[in-house]
């Protein structure tokens, strides 16, 4: 059998203009067209792509068919691409919306990670749902598993997922004070669980005080860096993923064969 072929990713480190979705629609089309230009099968927005991370829930949720999940969806069919990025998802039957991470085919499929673990040192955890399970999407023979900001603190979530996993995609809204935690956790869940990690981040101040340098990254299964983008820059990131190289490393180091407890 064929080994998969590599999947090129873009990561767009943004802006993001507080609360006002239009204003981050007509910004982000054209960071998406470059990225296409790019050859990029899979775009990589950010946490909270189209309002910033607001505790503002009353103000900013959306239904499953709103207009950030849509703009998601047309931009993908537009582009004949895969798209994601999170957004305040509010289901009919829950009191609080999620932070969610819509995944968009081509075709205009939609796939959903709901973040597992919210950052309650922001006030996220009242005011957001938690979700429960990991979600892992086939996208053109690459096998990505999706996560949220706070989640990547919590290696037990990355290793439940690992052996299904080529490349995580993790989106965030992470605070410039804490880069050096960034950068370090997205080498380490690359390196532990031999798999490539794509980290994307924002960019600017938001109007809750706090500034986020992006430092983005996407790091191969041996935790090497294949890409970064530039602090305090919005950049449109992009590398190729090689799921080949995935099975080989573990083929070579089957380290994942001795955990016992995932």
């Amino acid at each position: 059998m064929a080994e998969p072929k590599p999947l090129r990713v873009a990561g767009i480190q943004h802006t993001i203009a507080w609360e006002d979705p239009e204003t981050n629609f007509h910004h982000l089309r054209g960071l998406i067209a470059d990225a296409v230009e790019g050859g990029a099968r899979l775009v990589a927005l950010t946490e909270m792509y189209s309002n910033g991370f607001s505790m503002n829930t009353g103000a900013i949720a959306e239904p499953p068919d709103g207009p950030s999940t849509q703009f998601l969806v047309d931009q993908a069919t537009k582009h004949g691409t895969w798209i994601c990025g999170s957004l305040p998802e509010q289901l009919p039957d829950q009191r609080r919306p999620h932070n969610c991470l819509v995944l968009a085919s081509p075709t205009g499929d939609v796939q959903r990670y709901r973040k597992i673990h919210r950052f309650a040192y922001a006030g996220e955890a009242d005011h957001y749902e938690g979700g429960a399970d990991a979600v892992t999407v086939d996208i053109e023979g690459t096998r990505v598993s999706l996560f949220v900001c706070f989640d990547l603190r919590f290696a037990p979530n990355f290793w439940e997922a690992a052996a299904r996993t080529d490349l995580y995609v993790l989106v965030a809204n992470w605070p410039a004070a804490r880069s050096t935690h960034w950068t370090t956790l997205l080498r380490a869940r690359a390196i532990e669980n031999q798999a490539y990690m794509l980290g994307v981040n924002r960019v600017g101040a938001a109007d809750d005080g706090l500034d986020h340098s992006g430092d983005s990254r996407l790091f191969n299964p041996l935790g090497e860096l294949v890409v970064g983008a530039a602090a305090n820059e919005e950049v449109v990131m992009i590398g190729d993923v090689d799921p080949g190289l995935v099975a080989r490393v573990r083929a070579d180091y089957p380290f994942l064969d001795e955990r016992t407890d995932s």
